[in-house]
């Protein structure tokens, strides 16, 4: 691949006099398979660290919150034990392991989204075998279980649902439980449901009749899909949502169902290709892209929350980069640039099909007890934060109404989601603003993650009130907000001392590339230059008075 020596100097420009519309959080949501991680050691620091770095609460998704068994965690498995039966078959409720999840979430302004499912082992229709015993080294696993099938009784899945919400309100408060967000199940267009789709729609009816029935102000959605772009995705879709609108309902025989929300997933899919890894952020954009036009093609529902329930570079977040070189990516900062590129164009993907996207669930948390920098898809190792978290950390740190950045750019929404980012690099920006102060962050993305010369790039700002500006320049490369390249530098060690582990925390954090510096502003007007390295990403923070 041809990339020119001395790269041409990318010029943005972003005009605070014009503005955008609210830049929403949608990156505040996070997610993962394993939901006994929450309250563990590192899993409770990681929490921490994500509710900080938002001005919003945080909403967390997790699978498992109905599967029996121990509670003891493992990589793709949880369970909370929530309904057993006595002898006589009599329903047991133990909310002892899903409180203590959740508690872990709201001790920290965090929320659930409170997902339903799976299957207890007392109400599966094909019990057994109930627990997957998953083996990471091979390609072909079957994880889908006696957890995965619908229910021999749909009226006693109805009333587990049911008590389920009464308990969580007589908890936490009718008010609290408002704000969460309930769904069903989990990509139920592949084996995750062992059902027909049509029973999937029948077990939709019999939750969201119960969940209203516990707390009539509750919000209830579907479907979490995986990738819209798939046929079978597609159909079962479309197939959920003509029943929404127009189906006869299961429980009252009424004419369609409760929904507050609407949910899918998209993933990209990167590879390996002459050695080094290649990316394929438009694959995920066409996922979204495809989910926004469904959405959009029902009137009655176009208008409702859309929550990417997972939003990711690939599908297995506990596949390491042992198994699965493609997934090298993970561990320094391509992770972080893709994340800067992608959350940038669904929010332009969103605008142009004209839905209301709420948040895109990153499905990546942390790994309980695993070797240092492994190259699972989680957001810190060993309680070690790593790059992409500090993307996060920058949007965070941005302010609420976005303005515009010059078109003319190598790259717009539509030719990443069409073209990915294959020829020129993708340096861009995302810019918002507000009474006092303005961000812009700036990334410098490709897919293919060879070295190549850093990129000049020239910021022109325009709209800025009053003579002079304050500038913090923050940046996630090889030299900052690194961690990953700080343990390499010490040698990469699996047993690291705890010096070490102090100087990797500190390490993990953002951090500023220079100092402060005030610059003149004329005109409202100022021009700031630097370099940025490939995969690299900086958010400039300028406040004025």
């Amino acid at each position: 691949m041809a990339q020119s020596p001395t790269p041409k100097t990318t010029s943005i420009n972003v005009d605070l006099t014009k503005e955008k519309g609210p830049l929403k959080p949608i990156w505040a949501w996070f997610g993962y398979d394993e939901p006994n991680y929450t309250y563990m050691k590192d899993g409770k620091k990681l929490l921490t660290e994500i509710s900080k770095l938002s001005k919003v609460p945080v909403y967390v998704r997790v699978h498992s919150l109905l599967v029996t068994g121990d509670g003891k965690a493992a990589l793709k498995w949880g369970s909370t034990n929530a309904y057993t039966e006595d002898a006589n078959g009599k329903p047991v409720y133990n909310w002892t392991i899903v409180d203590k999840i959740f508690d872990t979430f709201i001790e920290r302004g965090m929320k659930p989204i409170a997902q339903i499912g799976f299957m207890p082992e007392a109400l599966s229709t094909h019990p057994q075998p109930y627990r997957h015993q998953w083996d990471p080294s091979h390609k072909n696993y079957d994880i889908f279980t006696g957890w995965a099938y619908p229910p021999k009784d749909y009226e006693k899945w109805s009333e587990l649902v049911y008590q389920w919400v009464k308990h969580s309100v007589a908890k936490y408060g009718q008010k609290e439980v408002e704000s969460w967000y309930w769904e069903l199940w989990n990509e139920p267009d592949i084996p995750y449901w062992k059902g027909t789709t049509e029973e999937y729609i029948k077990l939709y009816d019999y939750t969201a009749d119960a969940v209203k029935r516990a707390l009539p102000t509750a919000r209830m959605g579907g479907p979490e899909v995986t990738g819209p772009l798939s046929e079978n995705s597609q159909k079962f879709f479309k197939a959920f949502m003509e029943h929404i609108v127009s189906g006869k309902n299961y429980v009252t025989g009424k004419t369609g169902a409760p929904i507050d929300f609407i949910t899918f997933h998209a993933k990209g899919a990167p590879k390996v290709v002459d050695g080094h890894v290649q990316m394929n952020l438009g694959k995920q954009l066409r996922d979204i892209d495809k989910g926004f036009e469904i959405v959009a093609s029902y009137p009655t529902l176009k208008n409702l929350p859309i929550i990417i329930g997972e939003s990711d570079p690939e599908g297995c977040a506990a596949c390491s980069e042992d198994f699965n070189p493609q997934n090298a990516y993970r561990n320094g900062t391509m992770y972080s640039s893709y994340t800067a590129a992608a959350y940038a164009r669904k929010y332009d993907l969103a605008q142009s099909r004209g839905v209301n996207l709420a948040g895109a669930v990153t499905w990546a948390f942390e790994f309980e007890d695993q070797p240092w920098f492994r190259g699972f898809r989680d957001l810190a190792t060993n309680g070690v934060d790593k790059p992409v978290l500090n993307v996060f950390r920058m949007f965070g740190m941005m302010p609420t109404t976005r303005v515009e950045v010059n078109s003319g750019l190598a790259y717009d929404y539509n030719r990443v989601r069409d073209e990915s980012v294959r020829a020129e690099p993708d340096i861009n920006a995302l810019a918002s603003k507000d009474a006092k102060s303005a961000a812009v962050m700036v990334w410098n993305y490709h897919d293919d993650n060879v070295p190549v010369p850093d990129a000049p790039v020239s910021i022109q700002l325009k709209g800025i009130p009053g003579k002079k500006a304050l500038v913090h320049h923050y940046r996630i490369d090889k030299e900052f907000s690194n961690s990953y390249e700080a343990w390499k530098k010490m040698g990469s060690p699996q047993k690291p001392t705890a010096q070490q582990i102090s100087e990797l925390e500190k390490a993990g954090q953002l951090k500023e590339m220079t100092a402060p510096k005030s610059v003149a502003v004329s005109s409202g007007e100022t021009t700031l230059n630097f370099t940025l390295p490939r995969q690299g990403v900086s958010l400039l923070t300028v406040t004025w008075n």
